[in-house]
């Protein structure tokens, strides 16, 4: 039971563990693809945007931005919130800004919006939380209203609220077409499908002139609506004496960029200068006499009149109470009434006669409060009072106490440094002390292979989980094995690839060059470790060690004959040396009818006359019978053991049957094997006649002999006529062949008339005799339909009298007969 529950525990922990790493090392829910992936991907992008070039004056350049979003989209961890520096998901709920068109979470973004209005209106404690402060996006600054603070979840173009997930499309797409207007506004609507980023130049195509409307009106992009001819333009410029020479642009012409002699404003100097700015000032004071006479202008170059005096018509005291006409060569004089202005205090007047220059300070004792309301004091007016106590309210980072001294409550922003940790665990905030989250980290990190060339720039925090790029230049590790270079690969992090180079070692036995791969850093298992002790103690991974291994012995195909030649093979360098091909040895033995069956074997040669396929004294001794084909027909073995040449004549008594198969007949072997045809039939012959029947049914009178019996019967039968009453004897073969018949004489006609008379007789009889039955019958049941009293009905019996042929024809015919074998035997007598 404990161990079972082991057993359990131990696997869960093992998936808990392997769940664990599966996420620390995948940066989101999707795989990065490999570069093939990767540039199918790139193509299939670009084959979405190469419609808005294929036409005049497309500008790709225009769509980088659109499809630097597009990739980013399809790209797993690209997309990264820099408010928590976390990769964007495909499941996650996001946030777009309408300006810079960065994605957000959607927690994260609500709670940015959020403390940027607290910390805007906590500046303040009058009007705290009722004024609406407008929010940042973290990215741009741009800044929205507190009603637009994103609450709900929608697809990139706003049409679609919590779009659902679909692998066919960008993520967090509606797949609907966009339809958002272009800006610049020129009327017509994005035609792309829900898309991020900005929408990309508009590409529907208007009839346009150029900016100075001397060329044809040519289709055109609506983005690339504007266009130049590049003619002279040729308007006139604002010194209205010369035309624009620049071509055809949009805008106005610029400035002249000729030069001329002109006069300043006030027509005392004259300098070179640019046409495009004819009126100048020189540093001159006018100096004309005014229209008073006694004083003269002392405005510097100016256009119009000077203007009257001004020290003409009515002039007010300085105190500004009396006022006085006169010319303008006096001055004007003080009234001698208090002065009464308002002094910078703000409370109490001058108390001077009329005077001239400013007022003196004010120097009357107040009951003046200090700047925090706390403490009174009687000083001068001019003087401020500020007490000596300060201020313990938090500021606005809620973390630090004002500590100003007479504070009147409005305190100022806290003025250190913030210090926190940023989300990127690797700077501080630079800002001063503030409320809320800080600013995500400005800092940007290349991320680099580990050669350093290849590099690519992700914001601070996200270089531990991202993946070093794929760098296509070589290694240039120095190798780790004994050859002089290692074999091409690319820039990588860790221990270089096991080397597969040929070892190329000369090997010391033979000479030749070791072929196999390097094996001078083999990994090899570790064995002997220490043996867990018990259930619960965790079996560790297997260790492998590295350590150089010894060559392996030499393959190089060596040529060499078997013992037996009877085949040339390629041994392995290692392993050369007499051997065996396992074939059947096959040289033939003395008895010259049989080969050794051995497995190929050393043959010793003697005095070199025993040939290739000739036995020596290695091979076997032949032991077996005579297997030589004997005669056609003799069935008996050769009386000798296995020898060379032809096997002696067979002289044994073979029996054998005659051709009729009755009597048995003994013949040497050697006769009837050396025998022709005609000899083999004489000796095979019983010198009996022939007990084989003809077809006939007769004998065969020949001798013994094979064959079918010869059809030459000459014995006597006896032939009739058709009606048998004539007989002849004739020879049995004329008779088979159909040459001899006998025919029927006027006779035998007469008594085949006689007879078939009688038949007819008979015949007629029979017919009379059935009529006369059927009648009886008729009238037989015509009494019974009557109608006869059912006491006396009785079945009446017709009583039927028989004819004379009935009675007798039976004798009759017993008579006739016996007189027609009379007369058939008396006419046969009488022919022979």
């Amino acid at each position: 039971m404990s161990q079972r529950k082991f057993e359990e525990i131990k696997k869960a922990n093992q998936a808990a563990a392997k769940k664990l790493v599966e996420e620390h090392f995948s940066s989101s829910s999707e795989e990065e693809g490999d570069e093939d992936f990767e540039g199918k991907q790139g193509k299939i992008v670009a084959n979405t945007f190469i419609t808005y070039t294929t036409q005049t004056d497309g500008d790709i350049r225009e769509l980088e931005r659109t499809k630097q979003y597009v990739n980013e989209a399809f790209q797993a961890g690209a997309m990264t919130c820099l408010i928590c520096i976390a990769s964007v998901k495909r499941n996650q709920a996001v946030w777009s800004c309408s300006g810079c068109f960065c994605i957000f979470h959607m927690p994260c973004i609500q709670k940015w919006a959020k403390d940027s209005q607290f910390l805007i209106s906590s500046l303040t404690d009058d009007d705290f939380g009722k004024r609406d402060y407008p929010w940042p996006c973290p990215k741009c600054r741009f800044e929205y209203k507190r009603s637009e603070t994103p609450s709900r979840y929608y697809c990139y173009c706003g049409k679609v609220e919590d779009p659902p997930l679909d692998p066919w499309l960008v993520p967090h797409s509606c797949g609907q077409v966009c339809e958002r207007e272009f800006k610049p506004s020129c009327g017509h609507k994005c035609l792309l499908l829900c898309h991020p980023g900005p929408c990309p130049p508009c590409p529907k195509m208007v009839t346009t002139t150029c900016y100075c409307k001397k060329a044809k009106p040519i289709p055109r992009r609506c983005s690339a609506k504007e266009w130049s001819c590049q003619l002279t333009c040729g308007r006139k410029l604002l010194c209205g004496q010369h035309k624009c020479g620049n071509p055809c642009h949009a805008g106005s012409c610029q400035p002249c960029p000729r030069v001329s002699r002109q006069k300043c404003v006030c027509g005392k100097k004259v300098a070179e200068r640019s046409c495009a700015s004819p009126l100048w000032h020189c540093d001159q004071v006018c100096g004309k006499t005014l229209p008073c006479g006694n004083h003269t202008c002392e405005q510097v170059c100016h256009v119009g009149s000077c203007g009257e005096c001004p020290r003409s018509g009515k002039r007010f005291c300085p105190c500004q109470k009396s006022k006085f006409s006169l010319p303008c060569t006096e001055d004007v004089p003080t009234c001698g009434d208090s002065c009464d202005k308002v002094l910078e205090c703000g409370i109490h007047r001058c108390s001077q006669r009329c005077h001239r220059g400013p007022c003196e300070t004010c120097r009357q004792e107040v009951e003046k409060h200090c700047r925090c309301g706390k403490h009174t004091k009687r000083m001068p007016c001019h003087k401020l009072y500020l007490c000596e106590t300060k201020c313990v309210k938090m500021r606005d980072c809620q973390k630090h106490q004002c500590r100003r001294k007479c504070c009147p409550g409005n305190c100022p922003p806290c003025d250190q440094n913030c210090g926190r940790t940023l989300g990127c665990r690797n700077h501080k905030c630079p800002s001063v002390c503030h409320r809320g989250s800080c600013y995500p980290c400005p800092e940007t990190v290349d991320v680099k292979c580990n050669c350093g060339n290849t590099k690519v720039t992700v914001p601070c925090g996200r270089e531990r989980t991202t993946r070093p790029p794929k760098c296509k230049e070589l290694c240039s590790r120095p190798p780790t094995c004994h050859h002089a270079s290692q074999e091409k690969h690319r820039c990588h992090f860790g221990c270089c690839p096991p080397c597969h180079q040929p070892c190329q070692k000369v090997l010391e036995k033979c000479g030749h060059l070791c072929p196999a791969p390097c094996h001078d850093q083999a990994l090899i298992k570790q064995t002997g470790r220490h043996q867990p002790t018990g259930p619960w103690e965790q079996p560790s991974e297997p260790t492998f060690i590295q350590t150089t291994l010894p060559c392996p012995p030499c393959q190089v195909p060596i040529p060499m004959e078997c013992l037996g030649k009877h085949e040339v093979s390629p041994l392995p360098c290692h392993a050369i040396g007499p051997y065996s091909c396992k074939r059947v040895c096959g040289r033939t033995l003395d008895c010259q009818n049989h080969t050794c069956m051995k497995e190929c074997h050393k043959v010793t040669e003697i005095d070199g006359c025993i040939g290739k396929n000739k036995a020596g004294p290695e091979c076997l001794h032949c032991e077996e019978g005579c297997s030589k084909s004997r005669p056609l027909g003799c069935p008996h073995p050769c009386v000798l053991p296995c020898h060379p040449g032809e096997c002696p004549p067979c002289v044994q008594m073979l029996r054998i049957k005659c051709h009729c198969k009755i009597t048995s007949l003994y013949v040497e072997c050697r006769k009837i094997t050396t025998a022709d045809v005609n000899e083999k039939n004489l000796l095979s012959c019983c010198r009996n006649q022939c007990p084989k029947e003809l077809p006939c049914g007769h004998r065969c009178k020949e001798m013994c002999h094979p064959g079918e019996c010869p059809f030459n019967c000459n014995q006597k039968v006896k032939l009739r006529c058709p009606c048998k009453r004539i007989k002849k004897e004739l020879q049995c073969n004329k008779v088979r062949e159909n040459q001899v018949s006998i025919e029927c004489d006027i006779t035998c006609k007469e008594m085949k008339r006689k007879a078939s008379e009688i038949k007819e007789a008979e015949a007629k009889a029979a017919l009379e005799e059935e009529k006369r039955r059927q009648q009886a019958e008729l009238e037989a049941f015509e009494n019974r339909l009557k109608g006869r009293r059912k006491k006396n009905r009785k079945r009446d019996e017709v009583a039927v009298e028989l004819s004379l042929w009935q009675k007798y024809k039976y004798y009759l015919f017993s008579v006739c007969g016996a007189a027609a074998l009379v007369f058939a035997w008396y006419i046969a007598h009488d022919v022979d």
